[in-house]
């Protein structure tokens, strides 16, 4: 037994922890849980727990249906939600099948892959979100409309206002648990807020994601208020993003910061970014996976609709954000398009692939754009070489069937899960007659 387990068993009896939740994430980035009594850690650590896979999206077929859990004791949190006495424990877990090795369909499994091809190469892969939500006053139907919890915008301080104490909440349960946040505020829709959490590998920072999304349920459901993550839930203000910054490190050495280089960009930079700009219509249906995610994609507000890049813009695909003299650590790109409703395992994967595709192919990077890409005709696009990122669901899946980067990233039984999956989503989606149909139609027709 290592250390690891040795401080979770202690921790456990120290602190009367009397269920320890195993975590971990289907194909659409849902989270699951089972929990287990402080008695079965010992064999959980060194077994495993077994559990019917089949009956978790995406995990695996019936017929070969038995999947194990192995909690990473590296992830073990108290959860503070749930009492000091007689508490809850959390980990998050890799999906193992019977044999002992890893399954093709864990997410976990599919970023780790990901992440050894860069440490392969050298690498090491950083990210920081910045994660949008919405809070709402609860709904009593599906149907009702949405009323945010204030009217407030963009960096607005609202005396007494409910987002100011859900935000100090919330961050203050995320440090509990050793997820250091950088800032937090309120964005530009109506009871629109943002939290942006501090840089960290990409394996933590997924893990991170998935504890983030419950924490902000959580202290939504503790102050009487709904929170959502979905891209777009209201047409007339802004979707909800996850505006992404990352970076490559070589050891201790920032790959992406050359001194004296444009904007300070690396080689390696420029490069990365280039992956990012050629890909980045076929990782989308992985980035952007749900129907309503395109209503925010081409909703306006500063959401990325075109593939390209820019220093300083935020109407870019990719942003290289402003460089801060002497800190050549902080040196970074900002990819703009992922939904706050992400798979953040499968995001980081595909993000992080189609950059080391560029890093490896050495391929140049394009001429920035200066101006407001969503102010431009479409010919003045067409002239700069400036690209559509697909409009639907339907046009990310065609160009996602197509791509060999996604495939290989992902492997052939989640990629094939998830095309099923989003094409039964459209179909469904297609299939609706929506209230503006009716509304439009039914009295002239």
């Amino acid at each position: 037994m290592d250390r690891q387990q040795e401080f979770v068993l202690r921790t456990v009896e120290e602190r009367d922890i009397r269920f320890i939740r195993l975590w971990f994430t289907d194909v659409l980035g849902f989270l699951k849980s089972v929990a287990i009594a402080p008695a079965e850690l010992e064999a959980a650590f060194s077994e495993g727990i077994g559990f019917d896979g089949s009956s978790i999206e995406g995990l695996t077929r019936v017929y070969e249906a038995d999947m194990i859990a192995k909690p990473d004791p590296t992830t073990f949190q108290v959860l503070p939600w749930r009492g000091e006495r007689h508490g809850t424990a959390r980990m998050f877990c890799d999906i193992l099948t019977p044999d002992g090795q890893p399954s093709l369909a864990d997410s976990r499994n599919v970023l780790k892959r990901a992440l050894s091809r860069a440490s392969d190469q050298g690498f090491t892969f950083y990210t920081h979100p910045e994660v949008e939500f919405y809070l709402f006053e609860p709904p009593k139907d599906p149907a009702d409309p949405l009323v945010p919890v204030d009217r407030a915008g963009y960096f607005d301080h609202v005396p007494r206002g409910t987002a100011h104490d859900f935000r100090r909440a919330a961050i203050t349960m995320l440090e509990s648990m050793g997820i250091s946040v950088e800032f937090s505020h309120h964005e530009a829709g109506p009871g629109q807020n943002e939290i942006d959490l501090r840089y960290a590998d990409a394996l933590t920072t997924a893990d991170n994601i998935m504890t983030f999304r419950t924490v902000v349920k959580e202290v939504a459901l503790e102050q009487g208020v709904f929170a959502s993550f979905m891209p777009k839930p209201m047409p007339d203000h802004p979707g909800s993003g996850m505006h992404t910054h990352l970076s490559l490190f070589e050891g201790d050495r920032n790959a992406f910061h050359e001194p004296g280089a444009q904007y300070e960009l690396s080689k390696v930079a420029r490069s990365f970014i280039a992956g990012l700009l050629r890909h980045a219509p076929e990782i989308t249906a992985v980035t952007n996976q749900f129907v309503n995610s395109y209503k925010r994609l081409w909703g306006g507000a500063e959401a990325p609709s075109f593939v390209c890049w820019g220093h300083n813009n935020r109407s870019a695909l990719v942003r290289v954000p402003m460089y801060k003299p002497g800190k050549g650590n902080s040196s970074r790109v900002e990819y703009r398009a992922l939904d706050a409703a992400a798979n953040p395992y499968l995001a980081f994967a595909v993000v992080l692939a189609a950059g080391l595709k560029g890093v490896e192919a050495g391929l140049e990077l394009p001429e920035g754009a200066e101006d407001d890409v969503w102010e431009l005709t479409d010919a003045e696009r067409r002239a700069l070489g400036i690209e559509p990122l697909p409009q639907s669901l339907s046009q990310a899946i065609e160009v996602m069937e197509r791509s060999e980067l996604v495939a290989e990233t992902l492997g052939e039984h989640v990629f094939d899960f998830v095309l099923r999956n989003k094409r039964r989503e459209w179909d469904e989606y297609r299939g609706q007659v929506t209230p503006y149909e009716l509304r439009r139609y039914l009295p002239v027709l």
